[in-house]
């Protein structure tokens, strides 16, 4: 039998960014993975469900949840799987061995004779509250911090916390789980001699876009969150750092925090602006509107190997470069096939893709559309009588084409790929918007705009604004019956990112 082993790695507070490249790789190359409610979901393998690998294991471990499995259901699933022979990662929210039964878990391990392996991760406790401006130790306010379990009812006759000692210990107190239980906390440290006037906030969903902070003082805390509906998972900071909040809270001072936005772009390609906007402070939810489906590609393939018969390529598209690149590759040659070719490209995004694998275009329009490349195409001269091979998208419209014939060039045109509906995500996207949580949704062409409203239907579609990458996706777009709120003034990812900044 092969041998197997548990990993037990800490998924960090919630933002997927902050878990650790040793947790990131396992996760990775896992068999199997066994994870918590707050594990951020986003962590999990691209494609898992759908293709079993690595095999899934929600287990909930949420106090009162339905769905919650019981911690030795989840003992011996662990010890089940490794005897499989199989690579597990236990995947905990925050540190596995921070008021996340880690510890006993790796026991049942011990016991059963399984290896295993501890990968600790950035515990709320210390996240949160950085998130929030909130330092839990700063020279001469607080050298110490207390990380308090606030699961245990401070009522209880044989509570294993010295609230009075904790009181009197001065320093920062971090409570974990303590939402329902902070008004007979607050008692306790009020009745141990802790001043009222103490300050103290609460931290809702700390590290996530969702992230709220209500700040008061230790005597009306408890009041002022359940006034603003502070939930779990929360954590409370009590110390006088917590003054310290309207000089550091850095990360709810973003541009877009707070702001729902919808990404449309394909799957391929919407990490880079969902990742700018996230940056911004947005939550972003992904709804690919397309995908991109290639074609048949033996005349690209032919037309590569005749490259020495064309004067020009002409690229419109980052799915263009892509594709293009894969067939040269595929037929053997590399970026010395371009060398007597001169490169047009319709925008940076498109000249950038290309220059990745070592192409500098020869030209690339002012304005980032099919008519400022064509425009630039006229006032050379040695366009005329020249061959040309475009690289573009079926059913693209013909200006180019068109325009290079008036120009007297020798045009082969290439339909390389074609956008198609996707809407993965629609059913979820519909929920958001008939619940009135979604700010804008943001579009790049005028096919993600058909292929999103095929996907959530017409009402539905016109309930949020949206955000335009230029004039053809606008027209779409009002042609749809969605408002525009912004336009790029470039057609770059850029540009886009900055018409979502104006409209707000």
């Amino acid at each position: 039998m092969t041998e197997g082993k548990v990993f037990f790695v800490g998924a960090g507070p919630g933002e997927p960014d902050l878990i650790t490249v040793r947790g990131k790789k396992l996760i990775e190359t896992a068999d199997a993975v066994v994870y918590d409610a707050l594990a951020n979901s986003a962590l999990l393998p691209a494609g898992a469900r759908e293709t079993g690998r690595p095999e899934l294991y929600y287990v909930g471990k949420r106090g009162g949840a339905k769905d919650s499995v019981t911690q030795e259901e989840i003992n011996l699933l662990l010890v089940k799987l490794a005897r499989e022979g199989k690579r597990v990662v236990r995947l905990k929210g925050g540190d596995p061995f921070v008021f996340g039964r880690g510890s006993e878990e790796a026991q049942a391990m011990n016991d059963a004779s399984i290896s295993f392996e501890v990968v600790p991760g950035i515990t709320a406790g210390i996240a949160a509250p950085a998130y929030a401006g909130i330092p839990v130790t700063h020279r001469g306010l607080s050298t110490s911090v207390t990380f308090v379990t606030g699961h245990e009812d401070p009522a209880k006759p044989h509570t294993q916390t010295n609230w009075s000692a904790l009181a009197r210990a001065g320093g920062t107190i971090v409570l974990y789980m303590g939402v329902k239980t902070l008004s007979g906390i607050t008692a306790s440290l009020l009745k141990g001699g802790m001043p009222p006037e103490m300050p103290a906030a609460a931290i809702q969903w700390g590290t996530h876009p969702k992230q709220r902070t209500v700040v008061g003082t230790l005597e009306n805390i408890a009041s002022i969150a359940e006034e603003q509906n502070i939930s779990a998972p929360s954590i409370i900071v009590i110390g006088w750092s917590v003054v310290l909040r309207d000089e550091l809270n850095w990360f709810e001072q973003r541009p877009l925090f707070g702001r729902r936005i919808v990404v449309t772009r394909a799957t391929q390609q919407a990490q880079a602006l969902s990742g700018r906007l996230r940056e911004l402070g947005a939550d972003v939810i992904e709804m690919p509107a397309t995908q991109i489906a290639r074609l048949d590609l033996a005349p690209l393939r032919t037309a590569i190997g005749e490259l020495s018969r064309y004067q020009w390529l002409i690229l419109t598209s980052q799915n263009a470069v892509a594709i293009f690149w894969e067939q040269l590759l595929g037929e053997g040659r590399d970026a010395r096939a371009l060398a007597g070719l001169k490169v047009g490209a319709v925008g940076p995004a498109t000249a950038g893709a290309l220059l990745e694998h070592g192409i500098a275009v020869d030209l690339v329009p002012n304005r980032f559309v099919a008519e400022g490349l064509l425009e630039m195409l006229r006032e050379r001269d040695d366009v005329s009588g020249t061959r040309v091979l475009y690289v573009t998208a079926e059913g693209s419209r013909d200006v180019l084409p068109a325009g290079l014939n008036e120009i007297g060039a020798e045009l082969v045109v290439i339909e390389a790929y074609r956008s198609v509906a996707d809407g993965e995500g629609a059913e979820r996207l519909a929920r958001a918007i008939e619940a009135g949580k979604l700010d804008l949704a943001t579009f790049t062409s005028g096919s993600a705009v058909r292929g999103y409203v095929d996907a959530i239907g017409d009402e539905l579609a016109v309930r949020v604004p949206a955000a335009s990458i230029g004039p053809q996706t606008s027209d779409a777009l009002r042609e749809a019956g969605i408002e525009v709120k912004a336009e790029a003034k470039e057609s770059t990812l850029d540009g886009l990112v900055s018409a979502v900044l104006s409209a707000f």
